[in-house]
């Protein structure tokens, strides 16, 4: 089946259980709320503009970001994550779109962030999609991206059968940091922070944040003058 397939099917199975079971989270988890408010004040700092929040889910994280300020639209794979997301925050903008090919200018965006939506994409597919992040996040732009991390390698397929209540059939992916970071250099993105959080139960996996930004586009001739 395919990834973005799967993962739609799943996710508009599970979406209300999700957003229920996920409701206040982030109250509870200090160090994401610090990152993602470093992120929101970086994006200020820079003169400020939209955000995109990548697989968006129920709009927890847009939520978040837009309280402290931010302009923040999401997108999501998940028709029914949005219909979750657009009824409990009805002040965002959200719609239904691919990452790997999002409903954005080139250069249209103050920031992106993905967080843990990067964990369906197959490795084979990843460097398209931060491509694509590249391509809408303005030079100077931030990105923000959160994932669960492989001990064993690039990555460790974790395969769920049964999630939020429901039984279903998603593919995720734990990832090494040093492969995501050098995914993202190629793209276009300057690493500016890292931070790993070890697990809290009922977690399995240890998680990762890298905060990035983009990077000044540099035409021929300004090569050619460098050098």
């Amino acid at each position: 089946m395919d990834s973005e397939h799967e993962a739609r099917v799943a996710y508009d199975l599970v979406a209300e259980d999700y957003a229920a079971l996920l409701a206040g989270e982030l109250e509870k988890l200090p160090i994401e709320r610090a990152l993602l408010t470093a992120f929101a004040e970086q994006v200020a700092a820079d003169g400020g503009g939209a955000v995109a929040d990548l697989g968006c889910g129920p709009g927890r994280v847009s939520g978040f970001l837009a309280g402290i300020g931010v302009e923040v639209r999401g997108i999501d794979l998940s028709p029914g994550m949005i219909e979750v997301a657009r009824r409990d925050h009805p002040g965002i903008p959200f719609e239904v779109a691919s990452m790997a090919a999002l409903p954005f200018q080139d250069g249209e965006l103050a920031g992106a962030l993905a967080w843990y939506s990067i964990i369906h994409i197959p490795q084979d597919r990843q460097d398209a999609v931060f491509a694509e992040f590249a391509r809408v996040v303005r030079p100077g732009g931030r990105l923000l991206l959160a994932f669960q991390v492989s001990e064993h390698g690039d990555e460790d397929i974790v395969q769920l059968r049964q999630a939020y209540g429901h039984e279903l059939d998603l593919r995720t992916r734990r990832q090494s940091p040093d492969r995501v970071k050098q995914r993202i250099a190629a793209a276009g993105f300057s690493l500016v922070a890292e931070a790993t959080r070890e697990r809290i139960a009922p977690e399995k996996s240890r998680q990762a944040f890298l905060l990035a930004q983009r990077t000044a586009d540099v035409d021929s001739g300004d090569a050619a003058s460098a050098s």
